[in-house]
C-alpha cells in the first residue's frame, strides 16, 4: 500500500497511511502495527497508532535513520490486513447524563434543534471505535460521532474536568480517564475506572475495541460508585 515516511525527531518516524479518518482504516492500522513489532523487535521502543498513523520511537543505538527507514519497508511491503483480525474487545459504558455533570447537554440540544432526551438517544445510538489513545493516560478517542451531534470543541477550555465525564468534539466522544483540563463538550459522567496503573496494559480501552453508551439514572451511577458533584457554575 501507498504510505508516506516522516521524520519528525532524531529516533521518530511518522508513518501515514491515510488522509481520511475512516473505520475501514483500522484492520491496516493493526496489521501494519503487528509487522512492524515483529520487524523491530527488541529494537522498538514504542508505537502509537492514530487514526491514520502510526508514529513509530526505535532505539537509535542499535539503528540509525536509513536502517529504521529500509525496515519500515520490509514491514509495510504487500502488507494486507489479517484475515482473522478481530475488532478488540466491546464494552458497554454506563452514563448518567444530566445537566449537573454534563453542563454542555443543554446547550448542544438547543442548537441542534433537538431533545435532550434525543441527544442521549443519538449518542448511546451507535458502536464507536476506539482509534487511539492519548492526551492523558487511558484518554480514548472514539468516534465515528453522529454528524447530528458534531460540535466543535470549546474556545476556552475548561481548567477542571471531573474524571468520568463524557464528551464529544467534532466527529468524536471520549471519556476523561482523570481530572485534568479539557475543551470538550460535556454531555454526563461515568463511575468505570478507564486507567489503572496495576491493571495489564494500564487502560480498559485498548485501539480497535468497540464501546456502547448506556444511559442510566442517578441512582444507579451512585449505586455503581459514581461522583455526582455538580460542576461549578460557569466551569
Amino acid at each position: 500500500m501507498n504510505y508516506r515516511l516522516e521524520t519528525i525527531g532524531l529516533d521518530v518516524l511518522l508513518i501515514r497511511l491515510f488522509e481520511q479518518i475512516d473505520e475501514a482504516n483500522i484492520p491496516w492500522l493493526l496489521a501494519a502495527a503487528n509487522r512492524l513489532r515483529a520487524i523491530f523487535g527488541a529494537q522498538l521502543v514504542d508505537l502509537v497508532p492514530s487514526y491514520t498513523t502510526l508514529m513509530l520511537h526505535y532505539d537509535i543505538e542499535q539503528l540509525n535513520d536509513v536502517q529504521a527507514r529500509g525496515a519500515v519497508r520490509n514491514a509495510l511491503a504487500n502488507l494486507q490486513p489479517e484475515q482473522n483480525e478481530t475488532s478488540g474487545r466491546r464494552h458497554e459504558l454506563p452514563v448518567w447524563y444530566h445537566a449537573s455533570v454534563g453542563p454542555d447537554l443543554t446547550r448542544i440540544a438547543k442548537l441542534k434543534g433537538l431533545s435532550e432526551q434525543a441527544v442521549i438517544a443519538a449518542h448511546c445510538g451507535r458502536d464507536y471505535r476506539v482509534f487511539a489513545l492519548g492526551f492523558a493516560p487511558g484518554f480514548g478517542y472514539l468516534g465515528l460521532l453522529d454528524p447530528a451531534l458534531a460540535t466543535p470543541r470549546l474556545d476556552t477550555p475548561r481548567q477542571r474536568v471531573p474524571a468520568g465525564s463524557v464528551g464529544i468534539a467534532e466527529q468524536q466522544t471520549a471519556i476523561y480517564p482523570l481530572q485534568s483540563p479539557g475543551g470538550w463538550n460535556l454531555l454526563g459522567r461515568t463511575a468505570v475506572t478507564l486507567f489503572d496503573p496495576d491493571r495489564e496494559g494500564y487502560s480498559l480501552l485498548q485501539p480497535s475495541d468497540r464501546v456502547r453508551f448506556v444511559a442510566i439514572d442517578r441512582a444507579e451511577f451512585l449505586r455503581q460508585g459514581g461522583d455526582d458533584t455538580p460542576m461549578a457554575a460557569g466551569a
